[in-house]
């Protein structure tokens, strides 16, 4: 029977408009479809709807410097934490459209309307897609206290006493959850979810073992990784990541089909004028492009994936549809 990552595929939506983007013609990325040409007069406000370390934070913090260089307005970088995103994502999504306050979010912008009904905002209709910034994999880190190595002794460790384990996410229905589940899926093991308000509240707990297992992005687990605080047992993506490639892929233990991608993307509010949105997507296009952040992304197990905004519009109505059916088959909701 196929698993729900095949029946589903999320990675085949995500990469489809990659491979569209790199095809887009550069004078049709330059249309404006109006004056931007004030724009920006004052500071940029730009929320992140997630706590520190997650993709946003570390998208936001690489590209908030080179804006202000490029266009010597200030750009805040405003973590507005809580209810896993809703209340960040509430601020822009009922902000004024005028490209002063954005929204730097990440695959939970698609996955919590699939988890929870009654939402403030609808997380589709309500936003302009500027561009999607970083991508990266997931990565299955445990506490070496644990006593696993390696995917297969983790899961040897799990089937032996099943139900008797824990792994941790950064919430319910967030992109941790949805990883960790898939993996859970795949490895045909019985652990219990335990859900956290933010990635480094998850972190404490699996670092000193109350909880045996967590699936991050890779970007977020590098620090401690390289501190010997976790072990890192493997990547979800197909192929070794460029700069870590002594992790090895979950595929290289037997667990194919995982197909659910970190990422993070610049949102504004609905009715923003296509002029700025236009003007934001190429100069941060340009930002991703230069080689100081390109390195720092290699270090961090990212790397750059600008889009058009109408092909990150797209990106994110087709996995708000993809995440939903994942959500039933798993059994993942919010009560």
């Amino acid at each position: 029977m196929p698993t729900v990552t095949q029946r589903f595929g999320f990675r085949t939506v995500f990469s489809s408009a990659i491979c569209i983007m790199c095809s887009v013609p550069a004078a049709l990325l330059a249309q404006d479809g109006g004056d931007a040409a004030g724009f920006p007069a004052r500071p940029i406000r730009m929320i992140v709807p997630f706590q520190t370390g997650g993709l946003p934070d570390i998208s936001a913090r690489l590209i908030g410097p080179k804006l202000l260089e490029a266009w010597k307005q200030q750009v805040v970088v405003d973590n507005r934490a809580g209810a896993g995103g809703i209340i960040g994502t509430d601020i822009v999504a009922k902000a004024i459209p005028d490209g002063y306050t954005l929204l730097l979010t990440s695959v939970a912008h698609v996955a919590r309307p699939a988890v929870q009904a009654k939402l403030p905002f609808d997380s589709r209709k309500d936003f302009a897609g500027i561009t999607l910034t970083l991508s990266g994999g997931f990565v299955l880190v445990a506490p070496p206290s644990f006593g696993a190595k390696s995917v297969t002794e983790l899961i040897a460790l799990a089937r032996a006493k099943p139900g008797q384990f824990n792994f941790a996410s950064a919430g319910i229905g967030s992109g941790t959850h949805f990883a960790a589940e898939l993996f859970k899926s795949l490895a045909n093991i019985d652990v219990i979810h335990v859900a956290y308000k933010g990635i480094p509240e998850a972190f404490t707990d699996t670092v000193s073992g109350r909880v045996q297992f967590f699936m991050p992005p890779l970007a977020s687990a590098t620090p401690l990784v390289k501190d010997g605080k976790l072990l890192a047992l493997a990547v979800t993506t197909r192929k070794r990541v460029a700069g870590h490639e002594d992790i090895p892929t979950l595929a290289e233990f037997g667990l194919t089909g995982f197909d659910w991608d970190a990422w993070a993307g610049l949102l504004a509010p609905a009715k923003t004028p296509r002029a700025i949105v236009n003007k934001l997507n190429r100069e941060i296009s340009r930002i991703l492009s230069l080689p100081e952040v390109q390195r720092r992304m290699i270090a961090l197990g990212v790397e750059a994936a600008p889009t058009t905004p109408a092909q990150f519009d797209k990106l994110i109505a087709d996995q708000i549809v993809l995440a939903t059916r994942l959500a039933r088959a798993a059994g993942i909701k919010v009560d």
